[in-house]
């Protein structure tokens, strides 16, 4: 049993095919070049493009994210109890983080606990930003 996969070609390409298969690989190599130089393009060109697009998607689908805050806004004690329930600093520690933003609150974190973060900080007064 071959490793050969089975394609099917389609009648109107069997000659093309046909006469493709029965070429060196020297004379197949040759064949791409004379057509990437008629046609201006590269058989790499789909495969770097789409290795291109994966990578985009990648960069797109972020699994940790640090919570910045960015503004204490006028309740300020309400963000302090936030920073405190989220971070499990003191008092005093809590107060310096809101005192001086733009501060981390909480880095590495996975999407939701870092939305439900955000949005704790915003329903406080203040603001935030995920990076």
């Amino acid at each position: 049993m071959s490793d050969e996969t089975i394609v099917e070609v389609p009648e109107k390409f069997k000659s093309i095919v046909d006469a493709v298969e029965k070429l060196s690989v020297l004379d197949l190599a040759e064949l791409v070049k004379v057509l990437e130089g008629k046609f201006g393009v590269s058989a790499a060109a789909p495969v770097m493009m789409a290795a291109a697009g994966a990578g985009a998607a990648a960069a797109e689908e972020k699994s940790s994210f640090n919570v910045e805050l960015t503004e204490t806004g006028a309740n300020k004690i309400g963000v302090i109890k936030v920073i405190r329930e989220i971070t499990g600093l003191g008092l005093k520690e809590a107060k310096d983080i809101a005192d001086a933003p733009p501060k981390m609150i909480k880095e590495n974190a996975d999407k939701s606990t870092a939305e439900d973060i955000k949005k704790k900080i915003e329903e406080a007064g203040g603001k935030a930003t995920l990076k």
